[in-house]
């Protein structure tokens, strides 16, 4: 399992040929409390840094984009029920779809944790 980030702070976590996708912790703490999250319809095909979705908050909306090309398998029911799961838990329940990739080499071009630490701390 590898686990990479954007700067649009998505978390990518890959397992064979499937990514999960979720917000980092640092954008659930820039967002606040997320009141709702529009999720991509199963079966979509989304080019890399295509807006995905998006998630709101009482703060402000903000895009969530493809970290890498693929196809949509499924997104989380549970998250659009509960849109509070994207702070309770960002990089577990909270996850927000799952995408089969199309081009893992895309995954190479994203940072790892201490990169995306250093990156988001700046």
């Amino acid at each position: 399992m590898t686990v990479k980030y954007t700067e649009d702070h998505e978390w990518v976590k890959v397992e064979g040929d499937i990514a999960t996708v979720g917000i980092t912790v640092h954008a659930q703490d820039a967002l606040g409390d997320v009141v709702f999250v529009d999720l991509p319809s199963v079966g979509s095909t989304l080019a890399q840094k295509e807006v995905a979705g998006v998630v709101e908050s009482v703060k402000a909306a903000a895009d969530v984009y493809m970290p890498i090309s693929g196809e949509i398998t499924e997104v989380n029911e549970a998250l659009r029920d509960d849109p509070s799961l994207a702070n309770t838990a960002p990089l577990a329940a909270g996850w927000f779809f799952k995408v089969k990739l199309s081009d893992k080499a895309q995954l190479d071009a994203l940072m790892d944790e201490t990169t995306y630490s250093t990156f988001s701390a700046s």
